[in-house]
């Protein structure tokens, strides 16, 4: 059997094309995020952060959520269409608490009347 570092193109290609993975990596923010979708992303990597920094498994974040293993993954992998604010607002309170989240608003400088010299 090979090892991974063996493995021909081919078969490394194979495998990443494997329809039955499809999806189940780390998603990206869409090209123009909504508000909401750059919260509950933000949510979602300090969770993921809380992990590393705690060297603890999906298993284990899951149980300290309370949430399957499966919608745990959703969040780890940053799936923010399949995890709602308010399961992510819960989770973040089990992991740091005491928590404390903070909304800021703050307008955004219009960038296109800036003056290049």
């Amino acid at each position: 059997m090979k090892t991974k570092q063996e493995k021909s193109f081919k078969e490394v290609l194979a495998e990443i094309e494997n329809s039955q993975d499809l999806g189940k990596g780390s998603w990206d923010l869409p090209e123009n995020p909504t508000p909401s979708q750059l919260v509950k992303y933000e949510l979602c990597e300090k969770i993921l952060g809380y992990q590393e920094d705690n060297n603890l498994s999906d298993k284990e974040i899951a149980k300290r959520i309370n949430l399957t293993l499966s919608k745990t993954e959703d969040i780890l992998f940053t799936r923010i269409d399949k995890v709602n604010s308010d399961e992510l607002i819960n989770a973040i309170s089990k992991l740091f608490s005491p928590a404390e989240i903070k909304v800021i608003v703050e307008q955004k400088k219009d960038a296109s009347h800036v003056w290049v010299v």
